[in-house]
């Protein structure tokens, strides 16, 4: 097997082989040689945003959470599985691209990278 140059992560040159894996010191970021075989390619600079599965979201679309997220400032949390109608995709600068409404909870800004479409 050939030594990869980088880390895909952070790029750095500072790796190590573990049995099967790569590994990086600086960012501990794990990695097969295969990954890259069998998985799809993670960075997709469209402009488009994506669900935590690598689907397009659009306006009006509806989403399921995948990890349960607690609100910052309150005692509440949003549960995994909970599911939420009618979308409104927003340029978040601080990664919250989709504003929408919870019942019981009201609006609220969510990252997308912690849903899937529904």
């Amino acid at each position: 097997m050939e030594k990869p140059i980088n880390c895909p992560q952070c790029k750095s040159e500072n790796i190590y082989n573990d049995g099967s894996l790569w590994i990086c010191p600086e960012c501990s970021h794990e990695w097969s040689l295969l990954s890259k075989f069998t998985e799809k390619e993670e960075t997709q600079d469209d402009g488009l945003i994506r669900d935590a599965n690598g689907n397009v979201l659009t306006d009006g679309d509806s989403v399921t959470v995948i990890k349960e997220l607690k609100i910052k400032g309150a005692s509440s949390v949003v549960k995994v599985g909970t599911k939420v109608k009618n979308i409104r995709l927003v340029d978040g600068g601080d990664g919250h691209d989709i504003a929408c409404k919870i019942d019981g909870i009201g609006a609220i800004n969510l990252k997308s990278q912690f849903v899937r479409k529904a």
